[in-house]
C-alpha cells in the first residue's frame, strides 16, 4: 500500500501535467472559436458540477447551515470578476499570444494576490516573500518585452500578454474576495459554483448584447468536442489538485504545479512551432524561482 505522501505527490504531479497540457490545447481550440462562447459553455458545465457536489455534500452531512451562508455581494463579485471578466480576457489574450507566454504570465498570480491581501486583508509580507515578488515582477517585464513576430497562431503577442496579465490581476482580486467569503463561513464548493455558473450566465448575457449568438448556434461537432475536452481538463485539474491536498501540504502541492508552465512551453515549441527567445526563457526562469520561493513560505511565516 502506497504511503499518503507518495499518493499526494503523484496526484500533484498529475495536476501539473494536466495544467501544462491544457494551455497549449486551449490555444489550439480557441483559434477558430469566439472566446466568449468558449468560456461561457465551459463555465456553465463546471458550475453545474460544483453545484451538484455542494448539494451532495450538504445533504450527506445533514448540515443545518444555510446552503448559501454569506452575503450575495461576495458571490456576485466573484462571478463578475473571476468567473466572467477574467476568463474572457484570458482566453482572448491566449488567442493572440503564445501558450508559453500565457503559461508563465499566469504563474505571477501570487504576486498580485500578495499585494491585494496586504491592502485589503491586512496580511503582512515578509522579506523572503517580498524578494520573491520582485523576482516575479522582473520575470514578467522580461517576458512582456520579448520581441516575437506575429504569426497565424499569435496575431498580436504584446496585446495578448496585456490581456493575460489583466486577467491574472482580476483572478487575484477574486481570490481575495473568495478568501473573505470563506472566512465568513461559505463553503469552497459554493464559491466555485458561483464563480463558474453565474460567471457563465453573465458571459451568455454579454454574448447576446454583443450579437454573437450566431457563433453559438453554428458550432461544429469538432468545436463542441474541443470544448468538451477543455472542460474535462479543467475539471480534472480541480479534482486532482484538491485531492492531493488531502495527503500533502499546500506548499508542496503548489511547488509541483511549477512543472506546468515548463510543460506548456515545451509543447508550444514542439507542436505549435512557438518561438522561445533567450529573454523569454530568462524571464520564465526568474518567475519560476520566485514562485518556488513563495510556495515554500507558510502563511504564518509571511509576516515580518
Amino acid at each position: 500500500m502506497m504511503k499518503k505522501e507518495t499518493i499526494g505527490t503523484i496526484l500533484a504531479v498529475l495536476t501539473a501535467i494536466i495544467s501544462g497540457v491544457s494551455i497549449p490545447a486551449n490555444k489550439v481550440f480557441i483559434v477558430n472559436l469566439d472566446p466568449i462562447v468558449f468560456t461561457a459553455i465551459r463555465s456553465i458545465i463546471i458550475g453545474v458540477v460544483f453545484l451538484a457536489l455542494a448539494y451532495y455534500l450538504n445533504k450527506s452531512q445533514k448540515s443545518k447551515k444555510k446552503f448559501i451562508s454569506v452575503s450575495w455581494k461576495y458571490l456576485v463579485a466573484i462571478a463578475v470578476i473571476g468567473g466572467a471578466a477574467a476568463f474572457w480576457l484570458y482566453f482572448t489574450g491566449l488567442k493572440l499570444t503564445t501558450a508559453g507566454h500565457a503559461a508563465f504570465l499566469h504563474k505571477t498570480l501570487p504576486l498580485y494576490v500578495a499585494v491585494l491581501a496586504f491592502i485589503f486583508l491586512k496580511e503582512k509580507i515578509g522579506k523572503k516573500y517580498l524578494a520573491a515578488m520582485v523576482l516575479m515582477l522582473i520575470g514578467t517585464i522580461a517576458i512582456y518585452f520579448t520581441q516575437i513576430s506575429p504569426a497565424e497562431l499569435w496575431l498580436n503577442p504584446q496585446f495578448g500578454d496585456v490581456l493575460v496579465i489583466s486577467a491574472t490581476v482580476l483572478w487575484a482580486v477574486e481570490n481575495v474576495i473568495a478568501r473573505k467569503a470563506m472566512k465568513s463561513g461559505e463553503h469552497n464548493f459554493i464559491v466555485s459554483f458561483s464563480r463558474m455558473f453565474f460567471g457563465g450566465l453573465i458571459l451568455f448575457g454579454v454574448m447576446i448584447l454583443l450579437g454573437r449568438t450566431d457563433a453559438l448556434m453554428t458550432l461544429t461537432n469538432v468545436q463542441l468536442m474541443n470544448i468538451g475536452i477543455s472542460t474535462a481538463l479543467l475539471f480534472a485539474y480541480v479534482l486532482f489538485f484538491y485531492w492531493s491536498l488531502r495527503y500533502i501540504n499546500a506548499s508542496k502541492a503548489a511547488a509541483m504545479l511549477l512543472l506546468a508552465p515548463v510543460i506548456s512551453l515545451l509543447l508550444g515549441v514542439l507542436f505549435l512551432s512557438e518561438p522561445a527567445p533567450l529573454l523569454q526563457l530568462a524571464g520564465s526562469a526568474v518567475i519560476l524561482i520566485g514562485a518556488y520561493l513563495i510556495s515554500g513560505i507558510r502563511s504564518e511565516e509571511r509576516g515580518i
